[in-house]
């Protein structure tokens, strides 16, 4: 009996993925839990596990392919070794184009020509919105994807079409215009090297850019001293086991992790999402820490972080980041959380302000601590000081609330103490 293996929705927002690689050779035998292939989806390079026991028969879609569209069928497994299996049906790897109605009323043989053909249109999601915005009659263009799946690629120099007459509510001009054509690419004269967009940089640039241009952003910075906070991660580092279970390394973001899980418990506004419908405010505190990759950078997060004591913390981010880089997190490990955290003090970065994670309100952006000169009384002195800028979504956070939060969060860093209550 033969059984199709489908390219697995990875995250709610997944419509399409790269398969990276398949770990299994056709004719092998496979368990329930063995790893098939490596798909790269919009967050990461995630492994997918069998749930059946067989063999693989057939790979359809090869190494690389990308934009395999969501339950398309990327391989078929059988129950004995040598059993032979079909190719799948055409319709596995997209679905059916859906028919629009006229606007008025019109015969039959106006309709368009997938309708007349009595044929199913076959096309990646992202193929289907460009032919959509460029007029391009999806029937009239031949695939080159897997089993004749329409492409983006296929898109290229295809002739747009005017509309039938059935969709023209009245003889207006508009009818004989041609389609807008797609804003011309850069030329480029320079010598260069092109680098290929992986699936996760696309929807970095496509998500980030609608945050800033739908989100309302404002930014709060507070001017932090962090010198008791340094004080006590030194003491309470130099307790540390050297190895064994109960061994910690705590850094300056372990502390402010905490640090913010607590000033999010007392201004609860702040852990929010915005809906038309409602302001969402969460329940639990869960954090989104960000952490670079070579990709580009995936926010990895520590749930219930105002619960968890500064050990947990350093150990859960520890291992949070070593498998983030590795590829390794599963879905439910970077998917959520109600707040963000952005580090680049690591890089000697004195002050930046970051773009909110939708559907976050929030995200803090921490700058390297660095001596500076402070005035303390009438005093000229010299502190470590720490520049933290807070982006909100002014659909959630006014400004008053945001500034409560920042003094909160200032408070506690410069009064570290009620860290290790």
């Amino acid at each position: 009996m033969a059984i199709n293996i489908l390219m697995p929705a990875l995250s709610p927002t997944m419509t399409e993925g790269k398969l990276a690689r398949w770990l299994k050779k056709e004719g092998d035998e496979v368990k329930s839990g063995d790893v098939l292939a490596e798909i790269e989806t919009d967050k990461a390079t995630m492994e997918v596990e069998a749930v059946d026991e067989g063999f693989l028969a057939k790979i359809v879609v090869p190494d690389g392919t990308e934009g395999v569209a969501v339950n398309a069928v990327i391989g078929i497994m059988t129950a004995t070794k040598g059993e032979a299996v079909d190719a799948p049906a055409a319709a596995a790897p997209a679905p059916a184009a859906k028919i629009e109605a006229p606007v008025a009323a019109a015969p039959a043989a106006a309709a368009a020509p997938a309708v007349e053909h009595g044929e199913r249109v076959f096309a990646s999601p992202l193929a289907r919105r460009i032919a959509k915005q460029a007029g391009i009659d999806l029937a009239n263009v031949k695939g080159s994807g897997p089993n004749g799946r329409i492409v983006k690629a296929d898109l290229e120099g295809a002739p747009a079409h005017a509309p039938t007459p059935a969709v023209i509510a009245a003889p207006v001009p508009v009818a004989a215009a041609p389609a807008k054509p797609a804003s011309p690419a850069p030329v480029i004269t320079a010598p260069h090297t092109k680098l290929p967009n992986s699936s996760m940089r696309k929807i970095i640039a496509k998500r980030l850019t609608e945050s800033k241009q739908n989100v309302p952003h404002f930014y709060l910075t507070a001017n932090i001293e962090l010198d008791a906070l340094l004080k006590l991660r030194a003491e309470l580092n130099a307790k540390s086991p050297k190895d064994g279970a109960g061994a910690f390394r705590l850094s300056v973001n372990d502390l402010i992790i905490k640090a913010c899980a607590m000033a999010l418990k007392r201004h609860p506004g702040v852990n929010a999402s915005y809906t038309e419908e409602a302001i969402i405010q969460y329940d639990d505190v869960d954090i989104s820490v960000a952490v670079a990759i070579p990709d580009g950078l995936i926010t990895p997060i520590v749930k219930g972080a105002d619960r968890l004591g500064l050990a947990a913390i350093s150990n859960t981010m520890r291992d949070l980041g070593a498998r983030a880089k590795a590829g390794k997190l599963k879905p439910e490990e970077f998917q959520g959380g109600g707040f963000s955290i952005s580090n680049l003090g690591m890089f000697g970065i004195s002050e930046f302000s970051a773009i909110i994670n939708p559907p976050q309100a929030a995200i803090l952006a921490v700058g390297a601590g660095e001596k500076r000169a402070v005035v303390k009384g009438d005093q000229l002195a010299i502190a470590t000081m720490m520049s933290a800028t807070l982006s909100v979504d002014h659909r959630v956070v006014d400004g008053a609330l945001g500034a409560k939060f920042l003094a909160t969060l200032k408070g506690i860093v410069e009064d570290p103490l009620s860290l290790l209550l």
